[in-house]
Formats: structure tokens, C-alpha cells, sequence
């Protein structure tokens, strides 16, 4: 029986600075989806009435419009699929919250408009009326909850395992086409080509070990697949994170360490001695009210975020990800006396003298 599958829209091809080496291109390619360790992100379901959209009605060449909400069933589905994620111990919080404009992440049941989400901190781009999340059909039956925990594997930054160029898969490409075109997936060309077909870059892979275990894989029938020969009966992956899903997710994710940051003190550059993909993360308790740059210093790509201290829980306040440019990662931001704000700087890769450092001023 064909499943519904998950439809990833079509992402534009990141851009970055000429003159990259192919170290830093592909630090920046394995983590510009990835967020930094320690982040809550907050979730709202989208189920007022005002929420739908058009959506064609395959065959016919018409629209219809489909409203977002879910039911109490599938929303306590998707709850317990961002509980799984969250047992597995990681330093990213998941916490329901009732208001779109506090919601990082934010989801839909629109019926028939597929399931996808936006990749990690692809959502950060989306407007506050957009979903980030979909899941397009009906996620209670236990066949369709690999669906969701799949699609917080997008939210968390995770992309589609099978499409890995570790994995070896040879397709029958005609095949593919006519299979996802039909019933209950009815995928244009283009959806086929970005979700199956095409291959990922080596550096956006998790690693050089394909994983077809993996819940980030997508399930395919018989006569898909043409090479390896062992895969011509169709592709099973599980519908849980599989050790190796487990294992990446905390390699970037790890539990947050209890312990009390180091401070950042105005006008006190503060060394940062990282490997590419670790993370610092310092504490600020600003002496006067006032607006104040924090920023980087050094060789080195990174991405810097500032969160403030509300009800003992970080909320983001202000981000910048240099992005591989010649510049530092820096933002400008009104810090308060007497509150406490956590800034977490995360190093895709350096260059030269390697030296880097962070101060607020």
C-alpha cells in the first residue's frame, strides 16, 4: 500500500562568500541548519478558524480551501512525538505555547497539502501567519506516527537520510516519478526530484555511514530502487530515531551542563577555544540599562545568539550567523540592569591564526 510521504519544499542553494575553502564550505554546509545547543523552541498548533488556504484538487485543476486545524487526537500525537525527541535527553526544550508570536515553531493539519517542515533554523524565516510545520494527513492510526517524529527530525535541523550520496542507491528514476505522481501523494516532478532523486552535497550528510534505519529515510515499495540489489524489494526504515539518529542528535544537541556559565563582562574580551561544532556559552548581567553590541573577534565562521533570562527560561532576542562572510558574527541589542541574558556562540570553522574571541561592549 503507497504511503504518504514527506514533501519537503524546494530550498534555494545556499549562497555564500567567494574564496571559501572546501573546509570552511562544508563546515558551513553540515551546520547552517543546526541550532544552538540550549535553545527553547516553542510550538503552537495553528487552529483558529481563519487559518486555511487553497490547495489544487489533483486531477481537476481546481482549488479548494482546506483549513489548518487538527484535532485533539493528532495534536496529542504530535506532543508525544516532541516528547520522544525530548527523552532522548537533548539540550534543545520543546514547550507548547498558545500564541503564534512566541512560536519558533509552528504547525498545521492542513489535509492533502502533504507533510513537511521547515529544516532547523529555516523556520527563523517564515512569518508569524506561516506554518513551519505541516502534516497533511492523519497521524493517529500507529503506521502514521513515524510521520511526525520525522518531521521534528526537519524541526531540529536533521535532512532526509536516503538521499545521502553515502547511501548508493541507484534509482529507476521513470519509475519513481510515475509511482510518487499517483495516489495519495500526487508529487509534481519537481517535489519527486527535491525529496528523492537528487543527491545531497557529502558535507550536509550526517556522516560517511548511510543509515537505512534511520526515521529520517522515507519507506519505498518494490521496483524503486535498482542497485544496491539487496534494496530492489523496497526501502523499511524504522518509524523511531534509530541508534544512529540518536547518536547525531546528541552530538550536536548534547545535555545542557548545569553549571553556571562563565560571565561576560562588558569591555572583557572573553578567548573562545572551540573545535569546529562546539559551542560557548557565556552569561551577561549588564551593570546599566542600555544598548550594547555583542559580537566575535577572530578568524573563524560562527553563529552568535543572545537569549534573556524570563521565568528562569531563555527567550531569543537577537541572532547573527556570519555566514562564511569577512566579517564577525555581532548584534546589537538593549540589555537591561537587573535581568540576565545568556549569549551562545557556536564555531562552524577557522582559518589563519585560529584565535577567536567574544565581548560585549
Amino acid at each position: 500500500m503507497a504511503r504518504h510521504l514527506c514533501s519537503l519544499p524546494r530550498q534555494p542553494a545556499p549562497s555564500f562568500g567567494p574564496g571559501l575553502t572546501a573546509e570552511r564550505l562544508g563546515a558551513l554546509l553540515a551546520g547552517r541548519r543546526m541550532w544552538v545547543n540550549g535553545t527553547v523552541l516553542h510550538y503552537c498548533f495553528l487552529d483558529t478558524g481563519s487559518d486555511a488556504s487553497s490547495i489544487p484538487v489533483p486531477g481537476t485543476g481546481e482549488l479548494r480551501r482546506v483549513p489548518w486545524a487538527g484535532d485533539a487526537g493528532q495534536r496529542d500525537v504530535v506532543r508525544d512525538g516532541f516528547s520522544q525527541w525530548q527523552d532522548l535527553g537533548l539540550g534543545i526544550i520543546f514547550t507548547e505555547v498558545g500564541d503564534r508570536h512566541e512560536a519558533e515553531l509552528r504547525i498545521g493539519f492542513q489535509a492533502g497539502a502533504g507533510s513537511w517542515s521547515a529544516v532547523g533554523r529555516q523556520a527563523l524565516s517564515l512569518g508569524w501567519g506561516e506554518r513551519t510545520m505541516n502534516l497533511g494527513c492523519d497521524v493517529t492510526p500507529p503506521g502514521e506516527r513515524g510521520t511526525v517524529l520525522h518531521q521534528i527530525g526537519h524541526a531540529l535541523g536533521m535532512v532526509h537520510e536516503h538521499q545521502s550520496p553515502f547511501a548508493g542507491l541507484h534509482w529507476d528514476d521513470e519509475a519513481v516519478y510515475a509511482e510518487l505522481a499517483g495516489p495519495p501523494n500526487f508529487w509534481s516532478r519537481q517535489t519527486t526530484y527535491t525529496n528523492v532523486l537528487h543527491t545531497l552535497d557529502a558535507c550536509e550528510a550526517r556522516g560517511p555511514v548511510w543509515d537505512p534505519q534511520s526515521v529520517m529515510a522515507l519507506p519505498f515499495g518494490p521496483g524503486l530502487v535498482l542497485e544496491p540489489e539487496r534494496y530492489r524489494t523496497g526501502l523499511s526504515p524504522s518509524a523511531t530515531p534509530s541508534p544512529a539518529d540518536k547518536e547525531f542528535v546528541l552530538r550536536w544537541y548534547p545535555p545542557i551542563d548545569p553549571g553556571v556559565p562563565a560571565p561576560l563582562v562588558p569591555f572583557r574580551s572573553v578567548p573562545l577555544a572551540l573545535a569546529p561544532g562546539e559551542q560557548a556559552d557565556l552569561a551577561v548581567e549588564p551593570p546599566e540599562t542600555r544598548d550594547y553590541t555583542v559580537g566575535t573577534f577572530g578568524d573563524a565562521d560562527s553563529v552568535l545568539v543572545v537569549f534573556e533570562e524570563r521565568d528562569g527560561e531563555p527567550r531569543f532576542l537577537a541572532g547573527h550567523d556570519d555566514g562564511g562572510g569577512p566579517g564577525n558574527a555581532a548584534v546589537g541589542v538593549r540589555l537591561v540592569r537587573g535581568r540576565r541574558y545568556l549569549v551562545r556562540v557556536r564555531l562552524y570553522s577557522t582559518w589563519g591564526t585560529g584565535q577567536t574571541a567574544v565581548m560585549c561592549w
